[in-house]
C-alpha cells in the first residue's frame, strides 16, 4: 500500500470533511487531505476503530482530526452531527461526500429483493442528497464552500450485478447537477468517478475473485487496478482554487476503462 507524505498545500489551514473516512477511499482521501494541509473531519457510521486509525494518521501528519458518528439514511442524525462537526470547527470549507453502498454482499442481479434496494437507495441518493442540503446550507450562510460527490464509472457501464447500485450512483450525478445551480455561485457542487481501486470491499468481493478482475483489466488501457492513493489527489482536485470555474462536472478517473462512445 503506497503511503501518503506532506505535498502541495493545496488546503492549509482548512477543515475538509470526509463521510465514510473509517475505511477504504473514505480514509485515504482523509489522510490526503491532511496530507495537503487540511484539518480533517472523519465520519464513520459502524466503523469507529477504523474512524479512529485514520484520525490518527490525519493527527500524525500534523493536522487536527475531529471524529463524528452518523448513519446518513437517518436525517435526524446528518443534522446532529454537522451542528457538531461545525460547532468543532468553526465551518467545513470542503466535504467530500463519499459514503456509499456498493451492495457487496450480492454476487448477481438474481439476488435482488426489496431491503436490498431500499438500503442501497437510502445511502447513495437520499443521504447524498440530505448531506449536501444540509451542509450546503451552511455554507452558503458562511458565504463560500466546495462540495465533492463521490460518484462512480458505473454510471456509464452500468451494473449487471447490482442495478440498483448504479442507479443510485446515477442518481448522485443528477444531484450534483441539480445543487451546483441552486448553490451558485458561492458554493461549488461537483462529481468525481474513480473506476476500480484495490480497496479491500473490491478485493473480498466474490465477482472480482472469480473472473470479473481479469475482464476489467482486459478492458482497461493502462492495465492495471491502482491503489486508492492514486486517485484521492484527482478527486480533490475538484475543491481546490485550481478548479474555480468548475461546477456541475462529473470526471473520470478510471484508467481509460469507460472511455467507450465518449
Amino acid at each position: 500500500m503506497a503511503t501518503i507524505s506532506r505535498v502541495f498545500p493545496r488546503f492549509e489551514n482548512k477543515w475538509v470533511m470526509v463521510t465514510g473516512a473509517g475505511t477504504g477511499f473514505g480514509r485515504t482521501l482523509a489522510k490526503r487531505a491532511a496530507a495537503e494541509g487540511a484539518n480533517v473531519v472523519v465520519h464513520y457510521n459502524n466503523s469507529k476503530q477504523g474512524a479512529d486509525e485514520t484520525a490518527d494518521a490525519v493527527r500524525a501528519l500534523g493536522r487536527e482530526a475531529v471524529i463524528v458518528q452518523a448513519d446518513i439514511k437517518s436525517w435526524d442524525q446528518i443534522k446532529a452531527m454537522i451542528e457538531t462537526a461545525w460547532t468543532k470547527t468553526g465551518g467545513i470549507d470542503v466535504l467530500m461526500n463519499n459514503v456509499g453502498d456498493i451492495a457487496t454482499d450480492q454476487k448477481d442481479w438474481r439476488e435482488i429483493d426489496e431491503k436490498i434496494i431500499d438500503r442501497v437507495l437510502a445511502v447513495d441518493i437520499k443521504g447524498t442528497m440530505l448531506m449536501i442540503h444540509e451542509m450546503g446550507t451552511r455554507m452558503l450562510e458562511r458565504g463560500k464552500g466546495n462540495i465533492v460527490n463521490i460518484a462512480s464509472t458505473v454510471v456509464v457501464r452500468g451494473s449487471p450485478r447490482a442495478p440498483q447500485y448504479a442507479a443510485g450512483k446515477y442518481g448522485i450525478i443528477g444531484l450534483t447537477k441539480s445543487y451546483a445551480y441552486a448553490f451558485a455561485p458561492t458554493v461549488r457542487v461537483n462529481a468525481f468517478g474513480p473506476g476500480f481501486m484495490e480497496t479491500e470491499a473490491i478485493l473480498n468481493r466474490f465477482d472480482w475473485n472469480h473472473g470479473r478482475k481479469e475482464r476489467v483489466l482486459s478492458q482497461t488501457p493502462m492495465g492495471r487496478v491502482p491503489a486508492p492513493e492514486e486517485l484521492a489527489a484527482a478527486a480533490l482536485f475538484l475543491a481546490t482554487d485550481d478548479a474555480a470555474h468548475m461546477t456541475g462536472n462529473f470526471i473520470m478517473c478510471d484508467g481509460g476503462y469507460s472511455m467507450i462512445g465518449a
